[in-house]
């Protein structure tokens, strides 16, 4: 078996690691570090996919092990980081995180009052229908149909981000808004598999013409980080929408 086939396989399956890694660290509340290895598992996630293009081995295998991979990074991890903050909408206000109820019914200690929490798991159930029906759509290869699973990670991950780094407390009160949670979940969920078409950041060429949309919107994000740090992230996920529904009107079809 040639080495150079394995190369992207490699990177997939660090992929996999980043997201086993992050799912331990995201269960025990640590969610920066969570969100670390989710960000590394998603830069694998490109470059695997790279890598198999410019080496010219892409194979079925390598296909369907990225999937995998990607269930776990960018389906179970933002699933139980959405569980995690529903959880923290049903605590006493003078409950600490650590000995929140959520964490009591994982320890056994007590039995969880609300199954609201639970509901997170939808866009985990929602990433594996969307990656599944990716893996036997053979038009998905200079477009998504839906929103991506790892853009949809990072959307969820943003919100303990902005939670422990950011301090804002209109932002804190808007993320802790029970109702908030539920609705971003829903979208969440309808997104992954909404039949709408959305732009690959895959460049064939690097001429300004053929990816006028890419460098526009890489440099709006840019520009947004720098302004808004993690607070930009959902922002940045609405503008891809919003540039990929105009792109397709512009163009009439990708």
């Amino acid at each position: 078996m040639s080495f150079k086939k394995q190369i992207p396989n490699a990177l997939t399956l660090l992929n996999l690691f980043c997201g086993c890694c992050a799912v331990i660290f995201a269960v025990h509340n640590h969610f920066i570090v969570a969100a670390m290895f989710v960000f590394g598992g998603i830069f694998f996630d490109f470059f695997d996919g790279f890598a198999a293009r410019k080496l010219k081995v892409s194979s079925e295998l390598g296909l369907q092990l990225d999937s995998l991979a990607d269930m776990v990074t960018s389906g179970l991890v933002p699933g139980i980081v959405m569980c995690k903050l529903l959880s923290l909408t049903i605590d006493k206000p003078e409950t600490p995180v650590e000995e929140s109820v959520w964490n009591a019914f994982f320890s056994g200690e007590a039995i969880m009052p609300s199954l609201w929490p639970v509901m997170g798991f939808l866009i985990t159930l929602s990433s594996a229908y969307r990656l599944a029906k990716f893996n036997i759509d053979d038009e998905q290869q200079n477009y998504f149909k839906g929103l991506p699973t790892p853009a949809n990670a990072l959307l969820i991950l943003s919100l303990p981000l902005i939670l422990e780094l950011q301090h804002s407390e209109l932002m804190n009160s808007i993320i802790l808004n029970k109702g908030f949670l539920i609705a971003l979940t829903i979208v969440s969920t309808i997104l992954l598999n909404a039949p709408i078409v959305l732009f690959a950041l895959k460049f064939k060429e690097w001429g300004f013409k053929a990816n006028a949309t890419r460098y526009i919107f890489l440099l709006l994000c840019v520009v947004l980080l720098i302004v808004l740090q993690f607070a930009a992230i959902p922002l940045i996920i609405l503008l891809y929408v919003a540039m990929s529904m105009l792109d397709v009107v512009i163009k009439g079809e990708y």
